[in-house]
């Protein structure tokens, strides 16, 4: 199976679902000519043209409401944004507006578009470019929230969501967008609400989102070479969430950790650990284990930052106190 970068499988799932379906346009800051900031977007104005990839003003606010609006009215639109700091600006079109209107309108509208942006630190682009958001929209009903982990999950998750009736927020890793992973040539999708078992363990289990399942993977190498075998689950969306394969392996494993670069408090890994606490508290022979990135503002400086996040040694560490029964803590 051929490799391409996550970049390149986002640029494919557009193109094929541009070709499959002519009611699918794009819009965003710098999308057309530019093709982004990251340039995951290169091409496709050529293929299109300007009436399909339409570069819009800076006014976030706007040309996400005039998506919401043509979304009601037939369309499938994708909006980009450039940074998920950027949601602040579209959350009364996207919470209040979206997210609401096929419940206010007794199901008789739908709003079917695709909020594709992207998340994480260490990119050394300081505090209003580094946050990781998904939480905050994971709160919302009528939301869901895509979180691929690989260019495979990337191009399979995209194209489910833009054919998906439901406003669909889907969350990029910005340090992933030139890694490579097998991705078939012929067409596929992945189902929302559908975990992927990656890698199978008996002591532990680790639940990991985006480029976090990386760091959980190479956590387990590390938790392998002194005897603990731990299973790693990539819950691929986290709206809806696939609780069943979760608890599953908990029941099997006895011990969970949860990995996730959003800040720690009131975020994805409180959700996960409390529904395992709620689903298999009766199996665990330790408590569930959280971590994320610290509650502070992100960091401009090269060796804060880097602080400020898991890594592999920091999820082995947690995971073999966990195992071995040492004292641990929630910070």
């Amino acid at each position: 199976m051929r490799e391409i970068t996550l970049s390149k499988a986002v640029n494919e799932a557009i193109a094929e679902e541009m070709r499959r379906d002519p009611s699918v346009f794009l819009m965003g800051e710098d999308v057309a000519e530019a093709g982004t900031p990251f340039k995951v977007l290169s091409g496709l104005v050529e293929e299109f043209g300007t009436s399909r990839i339409i570069d819009t003003p800076i006014s976030e606010p706007g040309f996400m409401g005039m998506a919401v609006g043509a979304a009601m009215t037939g369309s499938r639109p994708i909006v980009d944004l450039m940074f998920g700091d950027f949601l602040f600006l579209v959350m009364d079109q996207l919470c209040n507006q979206a997210a609401k209107t096929h419940y206010m309108s007794g199901g008789k509208l739908k709003v079917p578009l695709v909020l594709r942006t992207n998340l994480g630190a260490t990119r050394r682009s300081a505090a209003q470019h580094s946050q990781s958001l998904h939480a905050l929209v994971a709160h919302i009903p009528g939301l869901k929230v895509a979180l691929p982990s690989s260019a495979y999950e990337a191009k399979g998750l995209m194209k489910t969501a833009i054919r998906d009736d439901n406003p669909v927020v889907i969350f990029e890793d910005k340090l992933m967008y030139q890694e490579k992973a097998p991705v078939p040539e012929e067409e596929y999708l992945i189902p929302f609400g559908r975990a992927a078992v990656l890698r199978p363990g008996r002591d532990i289990t680790l639940v990991a989102t985006s480029s976090m399942v990386q760091v959980a993977q190479k956590a387990a190498a590390l938790l392998e070479q002194d005897g603990i075998s731990a299973e790693v689950i990539d819950p691929r969306t986290i709206v809806p969430l696939d609780m069943e394969t979760i608890l599953a392996s908990v029941r099997r494993t006895g011990r969970a950790m949860i990995v996730d670069e959003g800040h720690q408090s009131f975020g994805v890994t409180a959700e996960i650990a409390s529904r395992i606490n709620e689903g298999a508290f009766y199996y665990l022979d330790a408590p569930v284990q959280r971590l994320g990135a610290m509650d502070v503002p992100v960091p401009f400086s090269p060796a804060l930052e880097d602080l400020t996040v898991p890594t592999p040694e920091s999820v082995a560490e947690r995971g073999r106190a966990s195992v071995r029964g040492g004292l641990f803590h929630a910070a």
